[in-house]
C-alpha cells in the first residue's frame, strides 16, 4: 500500500492503539494523529525519510516510528524505556502491517532500554520527549543532547515557551534551528489529575540540523 496524501496517513496513525496505563513520571501523552502525520510528511517532502535510517527515541506506542516505516524508511529503531509502552507499539505494527498489507517487521527494530544507552547512529532522530513537567526536570535536554551524538538531523517535540533554550542547546552542540511548527496539542483526560476531558496546550516540533 502506498500512502498518497497526509490525509491517509493520518487516518491509519488514528487508528493506533493508546497507552492502557499511561506511565506519570514518564509523561506519557499520546502524539496526535494529526500533528504526527503533519511532521512525518514535512520529512518525507525534505526526503529524510524514505531510504533513511531513523530513530524514535522514546517512541512510546510507536506513532512517530510507525509513520517513517509507512513513509518508506529503510530502518526504524523504536527506542522505549518501558517494556509496556513498546508491548503496544509491536501490537501497532502488527496492526498497521494488516490494515496496509505491507511488511513492516524487517525494517523495525524494538529497543527496549534507556534512550540515554542508546548508541547507534541514524539519519534522523525524532522524538517526543518528557518535558520535564511531572517527571525528571530537563528530562527534555537530555534527550535533545543523545539526539545530538546519533543524528546529524533531529526533529523534536517541546513546549512552545521553550524557544530561547532550544536554541541555545543546539548552538552549545553544534546544531541549528532550521525549522519551526506550532500546534495546539490536544492532552486527552488520561490522568487521575486531569480535570478537562481535552486540555490543549502549545507545543512546537523543531527540525534542527548540524550546523
Amino acid at each position: 500500500m502506498v500512502i498518497l496524501s497526509k490525509k491517509q496517513l493520518a487516518m491509519i496513525l488514528s487508528r493506533l492503539k493508546p497507552f492502557e496505563t499511561p506511565n506519570f513520571e514518564l509523561e506519557q501523552y499520546q502524539t496526535d494523529s494529526e500533528i504526527a502525520a503533519e511532521i512525518a510528511w514535512n520529512m518525507f517532502y525534505r526526503r529524510e525519510i524514505e531510504d533513511k535510517t531513523i530513530a524514535d527515541l522514546g517512541t512510546g506506542t510507536g506513532i512517530l516510528g510507525l509513520s517513517a516505516l509507512l513513509l518508506g524508511a529503510k530502518k526504524v529503531y523504536l527506542v522505549d524505556i518501558d517494556e509496556k509502552a513498546l508491548k503496544i507499539a509491536r501490537e501497532n505494527l502488527k496492526a498497521v502491517e494488516e490494515l496496509t498489507g505491507e511488511n513492516l517487521s524487517e525494517r523495525c527494530v524494538f529497543v527496549h532500554k534507556d534512550v540515554l544507552l542508546f548508541g547507534d547512529k541514524v539519519d534522523v532522530a525524532i522524538q517526543n520527549p518528557p518535558f520535564g513537567i511531572q517527571g525528571k526536570t530537563h528530562a527534555d535536554r537530555a534527550f535533545l543532547k543523545k539526539a545530538f551524538t546519533i543524528a546529524g538531523i533531529v526533529y523534536s517535540f517541546h513546549k512552545a515557551e521553550s524557544k530561547k533554550f532550544i536554541e541555545a542547546l543546539a548552538k552549545d552542540n553544534g546544531f541549528k534551528v532550521t525549522t519551526y511548527w506550532e500546534f495546539d496539542w490536544p492532552v486527552k483526560q488520561t490522568m487521575r489529575f486531569h480535570a478537562k476531558k481535552v486540555h490543549h496546550v502549545k507545543v512546537g516540533c523543531w527540525r534542527l540540523e548540524a550546523a
